[in-house]
């Protein structure tokens, strides 16, 4: 009982806020399309008679960082189709200053660091999924999926698909065209109103501009806010959804680990997936025998916490769609993360076969299953992952959400293993989205039964122009195990009795944040404002387990350049003995710390060709003192070539006795993009706390659309003696039927 009064008083901000009504952009903001009379050739030029018959969209509205008056670089756009493809075309008019940052495809920071054109699309019409095309003046495409999240709109660019872009500079502007297959889009053949939205980047100006006006709140992305498509004529349901798209890859590995005097293993493996089209709205992937050897690799970073950190999934399969998956509990507990599959007690497991079924079934029933299956090794039996969950739309756009997981052993094993989670959540939003809430609750299944199996509580946040606030309750039982999720505060280490206790908790989470914008464009700021966020944890019992107190400043400058000053005060009551250096030190006794921490951060002017940031930090840590540092630079030879690199230091001095380290983590970047489908990417990686020295090269071309063929080097060493561990070469070579 001693927890009830925090939780009421962190529910006083939900029911508090008035509910503002929303703009209704898609009967505001239509666009009439009509089929075209003449074959439309995709060359980023107007030819006779080929655009003339279709209506223009004319006037953008400023978005960020002003959501008020017009374009300063005005967008004219068309959109027309054929029995194939919608197409559009847009002419991007300024003043001839562009900025294409690489060639690279697929590139967040690149595309949105560059002058660019953006097409979104809701074709089912519900503002629950859509999708994104874009494209730079240079002509660096990027296609993606848009999810809702709360009331927010987010962009994944995992998911890859068939389209075509053209595009060419000419004085006082530049021009788009696309032609975007139907047999790419999941819609109702039925339905003659689609959402739609257009987002011209302007670098020189250093602001975006949509088609439909709406708060800067929200990014220029939000289905909420999209315009509408009206269609004389319903696209016909697309044929040939069926694709498939076989990979096969030749590969050299050698572990020196294992003796010096060990042959490289050769090896030749066969796989791929299939897409089918189940209906207009629902969608089967099927993959065999997958092989993830072109992923990115994972960016190293120092861990200094008490807890495990938890690196971002890099696989394509599990990243398509993953949202309906993923979108469960709250940033401090996820139910379900899928780099959780594959991997016993941190080893990788060949994965066999899988499948994802996702989409709508009704136009406000969306459902997602999964299914994988993984081989059986010689310490692990072999493993059946299964996930589903749904999303029920309900009220005006609020959601019902649910999710099953679980782990089954499925070879070796004399007893009934396995691991489950349920739970049950309900998202309400506000029809303007300035206000959402969710609510949750979860639970674990184990062969043990236990007891305190439950994860409960709510998130939320309230957003308008100035004011953004928001809210997170999490209680969380001793014993909710989330084998294929997130949940790095219940395991507590026990550095003297090499013991892992499980321990409930409950977090309260309250932020603010309040923006000052500067209107007039003499100034150097775009806005400046004060945030604030203070995390409580609680032990099970409702005593005090720690408290962070953060207080900072951001700066935004007209020129793209950031300023972040951030203070913090942190207070632990430390249960168990801690080494946060290792095993070679004395382990932190259990106690009462506070330390105060300081921070400034600076990144620069990204629009210039040599761009840099630094962090500069300094406070007490436990016991002792921690001094850290970050500093990066990097130098573009736009549009081919991008390299930087990235340094950061940790000098930390415990009390006399429990140790004293300095870690340093450097990393070297060389991107090369030699025309829009060749790319070159290097990754040079030195980390002494995980005492290695990874170097990553992969060639990526793309010889046919949605086919490529990789090169992929890896080598790994030690950084005492720079002792080589492993080496490995890959090629890889997929195609797209």
């Amino acid at each position: 009982m001693k927890t009830i009064w925090p939780h009421l008083l962190l529910l006083i901000p939900i029911l508090g806020f008035s509910q503002n009504g929303s703009v209704d952009t898609r009967a505001q903001y239509q666009y009439h399309i009509k089929k075209t009379t003449h074959p439309i050739t995709l060359d980023a030029a107007v030819g006779e008679n080929e655009w003339d018959n279709h209506m223009p969209v004319s006037q953008f509205f400023n978005h960020w960082p002003s959501d008020i008056g017009q374009a300063q670089n005005q967008t004219e756009v068309k959109l027309t189709y054929d029995d194939q493809n919608l197409y559009l075309l847009a002419k991007c008019f300024d003043n001839g200053e562009r900025i294409v940052q690489s060639l690279v495809r697929d590139s967040d920071e690149d595309y949105w660091g560059s002058d660019n054109f953006s097409l979104v699309l809701d074709p089912v019409n519900t503002k629950q999924s859509g999708f994104f095309f874009g494209v730079t003046a240079g002509g660096a495409e990027t296609e993606g999926s848009l999810t809702i999240e709360g009331s927010l709109t987010w962009l994944s660019e995992n998911w890859d698909n068939k389209w075509a872009s053209k595009t060419a500079q000419y004085p006082g502007y530049w021009l788009v065209e696309m032609a975007i297959p139907f047999k790419t889009l999941r819609y109702n053949p039925n339905q003659s109103t689609w959402g739609i939205n257009f987002v011209r980047g302007d670098k020189q100006n250093n602001a975006y501009t949509t088609w439909t006006q709406f708060p800067v709140n929200f990014n220029g992305i939000s289905m909420n806010y999209m315009g509408s498509l009206q269609w004389d004529r319903s696209p016909e349901k697309a044929k040939g959804t069926f694709i498939f798209n076989p990979y096969v890859t030749s590969s050299s590995i050698r572990d020196f680990e294992d003796g010096e005097e060990l042959e490289a293993q050769l090896n030749s493996d066969l796989g791929g997936e299939v897409k089918i089209a189940l209906t207009s709205n629902l969608n089967l992937d099927l993959t065999l025998f997958p092989d993830f050897s072109n992923a990115d690799v994972d960016q190293q970073v120092t861990n200094i916490t008490r807890f495990n950190i938890f690196l971002p999934e890099q696989r394509n399969f599990f990243l398509e769609n993953n949202d309906v998956f993923s979108n469960f509990g709250t940033y401090d507990v996820k139910p379900f993360f899928s780099r959780r599959i594959g991997i016993m007690d941190g080893e990788a497991i060949p994965i066999d076969f899988g499948g994802r079924l996702t989409g709508n079934i009704s136009p406000n029933l969306r459902i997602g299953v999964m299914n994988v299956q993984t081989r059986q090794t010689e310490e692990f039996a072999a493993q059946n992952y299964s996930v589903g969950a749904f999303q029920q739309k309900v009220l005006k756009r609020s959601v019902i959400k649910g999710i099953f997981i679980n782990r089954q052993a499925t070879s070796n094993t004399q007893e009934l293993e396995y691991s489950r989670n349920a739970g049950l959540e309900f998202s309400y939003v506000s029809e303007s989205g300035k206000l959402n809430t969710t609510f949750l609750y979860h639970t674990s299944i184990t062969p043990e039964n236990y007891k305190d199996t439950h994860f409960y509580g709510f998130d939320g946040y309230y957003s308008s122009k100035r004011l953004r606030t928001g809210w997170t309750l999490n209680v969380v039982g001793d014993n909710y195990i989330t084998e294929l999720g997130i949940n790095p505060r219940l395991e507590n280490y026990n550095a003297e009795t090499e013991e892992t206790v499980r321990l409930g908790y409950t977090l309260i989470n309250p932020w603010l944040r309040y923006l000052t914008f500067i209107e007039d464009e003499n100034k150097k700021l775009n806005y400046h404002g004060l945030r604030t966020w203070h995390n409580l944890y609680l032990n099970s019992d409702g005593t005090f387990n720690e408290s962070q107190n953060n207080v900072g400043w951001d700066f935004e400058y007209r020129n793209t350049a950031r300023m972040i000053v951030l203070t913090r005060f942190r207070k632990v009551d430390l249960m168990f003995p801690t080494s946060l250096l290792g095993d070679d030190f004395t382990p932190i006794p259990i106690g009462e710390y506070n330390f105060p921490w300081g921070e400034l951060r600076y990144s620069s002017d990204v629009r210039k060709k040599f761009v840099w940031k630094a962090n500069l930090a300094y406070g007490q840590f436990f016991n002792g003192t921690r001094n850290g540092a970050m500093v990066e630079g990097s130098y573009r030879l736009r549009p081919w070539g991008s390299f930087g690199i990235t340094y950061d230091y940790n000098d930390i001095r415990l009390a006399e006795g429990y140790g004293e380290d300095k870690i340093h983590l450097m990393r070297f970047n060389g991107d090369i993009s030699f025309s829009n489908k060749l790319f070159m990417r290097n990754v040079v990686q030195y980390n002494t706390q995980g005492d290695n020295v990874s170097v990553f090269s992969r060639l990526q071309w793309r010889y046919s659309p949605m086919s490529d063929i990789f090169l992929i080097y890896n080598e790994n060493h030690d950084t005492a003696g720079f002792g080589i561990k492993n080496r490995s070469v890959v090629l890889k070579v997929t195609y797209w039927l």
